[in-house]
């Protein structure tokens, strides 16, 4: 049988898979990694020491674990975004990148930008508003705040396109990637909006528009001797790494959801027609003729990480001491804005709060607060989802932190069911199903065989009660306290001013 290399860039880790040709995983490698913060509001990864050595390494281990006699058909790769990495004409990076929502420093460009082009017309021409996730303002950001850098600068990538063109020389970002750089894609077309592109961005070469799934090279000699990939081996465009998760999952139709469970919480729900709503992003999908509806939260797995180095205590410890606190952590609220919020507020500048500590609470309650927290902002994009004509059918949940205890606390806030598939371990496993399809070895209905669904996660409906009294006031902390949010965010920004 032929075999399929998938690796996915993580915000926190990375991961790679090697995967039989009828969706059988034989093996998998993981490597964990940092985030640059050098200022409030900025997350930033080397490409060299991140996106690549991870890359390097994983696919290595990988291939070494091959199978005598089974070859590598195909490689599929995704990553983080969008995210803006500056490149000369060499494709050499010439600062670290700037990664997707979570930074958001170009806020005086976003405001710049709406300004200029209106904020109806660019929600009506690229399907999504101005925000931090935004491509647009971080180009404007650093022809402005980083001229000699800019200068410089004659291409950009995203993590994906990054590892592409290091494997094979070619200049490429898919369209779903493209769709996620407002206000320099039409949604409706298809295409770089031009004039805005070179208004924004002057003087830069544009990488070529392809689908996740298209061979766009092969494996150098170079590459190979850095990978151990076998040159010659075909490269696929892969994409950011929700809709590879999504496509591993198996939601590729309208009416399915995806959930990612990881460093952030990612929701993307195929649709038949594109939506534009100010609260989300309208988006292409994975494969042609496909829209989706996608939302993500600032912080989910992000809080957990945090509270663990806090308090010193490992996963399994927090799970078991949260496990035993009854729905409710005894009466405490946490807002999980620790990094601001994206959807549906788009507010870099909320912040985390929680709410009813007392001297009896510990680290447990604060754990079990956390997962609370991040499922009432589920419900939140949830409800805004629907309201924006989603097609809520079924739910996928998927990632690292797809486990008992938090998937069981998402569905009883939400009220939604939630099917686990067989593999869960994500982007890296769609990775490996694109390259299939993009080779000939699948098409896109075939993931369901490849992953079957293997349990559900039902609501219990005697916490419905509970949970919906807890959700209101969830939704009541944010407006109560936006102002003194900002104010806080403000003296940060001030306090960490350089000079």
């Amino acid at each position: 049988m032929t075999l399929l290399l998938g690796i996915d860039i993580g915000t926190s880790g990375s991961k790679g898979v090697l995967v039989r040709d009828d969706g059988t995983l034989l093996a998998q490698a993981t490597r964990e990694h940092g985030t640059s913060t050098p200022r409030p509001g900025w997350v930033e990864h080397d490409a060299h020491s991140v996106w690549w050595a991870d890359f390097a390494a994983l696919a290595t281990e990988l291939t070494a674990r091959a199978p005598a006699g089974e070859r590598i058909a195909a490689l599929g790769v995704s990553g983080i975004g969008p995210c803006l990495l500056p490149a000369g004409a060499d494709g050499e990076p010439l600062r670290p990148a700037i990664l997707y929502g979570v930074d958001t420093r170009a806020g005086d460009q976003i405001v710049a930008q709406r300004d200029r082009y209106g904020a109806a017309e660019v929600l009506a021409r690229c399907g999504s508003p101005l925000t931090s996730q935004a491509i647009g303002p971080k180009l404007a950001w650093l022809r402005e705040e980083e001229p000699a850098v800019y200068g410089a600068t004659r291409r950009w990538f995203m993590a994906s396109s990054f590892l592409v063109h290091r494997l094979t020389g070619a200049y490429v970002l898919d369209h779903h990637s493209a769709s996620q750089c407002t206000p320099l894609y039409d949604l409706g077309r298809g295409e770089w909006i031009e004039e805005w592109c070179e208004q924004i961005a002057p003087g830069l070469a544009w990488p070529r528009l392809v689908w996740p799934a298209d061979v766009v090279g092969e494996v150098s000699p170079e590459a190979a001797a850095a990978t151990g990939v076998p040159a010659g081996t075909p490269v696929v465009a892969g994409t950011v790494d929700a809709w590879a998760e999504a496509t591993a999952a198996g939601a590729v139709g309208p009416g399915d959801l995806m959930l990612m469970y990881g460093t952030t919480m990612f929701l993307v729900n195929v649709v038949t027609a594109p939506a534009p709503t100010p609260r989300l992003w309208t988006t292409r999908g994975a494969f042609p003729g496909t829209y989706c509806l996608a939302a993500g939260m600032a912080t989910s797995g992000a809080v957990t990480g945090w509270l663990r180095e806090l308090t010193g205590a490992g996963y399994g410890t927090l799970v078991a001491e949260a496990t035993a606190i009854a729905p409710g952590s005894e009466g405490l609220v946490m807002l999980p804005y620790f990094a601001g919020e994206r959807t549906p507020l788009f507010d870099p500048d909320a912040r985390g709060l929680v709410l009813g500590l007392t001297l009896r609470h510990g680290r447990g309650h604060l754990y079990r607060a956390a997962l609370e927290g991040t499922a009432f902002g589920v419900r939140h994009n949830l409800s805004v989802m629907a309201e924006s004509g989603g097609e809520l059918g079924r739910l996928v949940a998927v990632g690292g932190g797809a486990r008992e205890l938090w998937t069981r606390i998402v569905s009883d806030v939400t009220g939604h069911t939630q099917q686990i598939p067989r593999h869960t371990v994500g982007a890296a496993y769609g990775d490996a199903f694109l390259a299939a399809v993009g080779t000939g070895h699948a098409s896109p209905g075939d993931i369901a065989a490849w992953n079957p669904i293997a349990s559900t996660v039902e609501p219990d409906p005697a916490n419905r009660e509970l949970y919906d009294r807890l959700y209101r006031l969830y939704r009541d902390l944010y407006p109560a306290t936006r102002e003194a949010a900002h104010a806080l965010a403000a003296q940060a920004r001030a306090t960490h001013r350089p000079g």
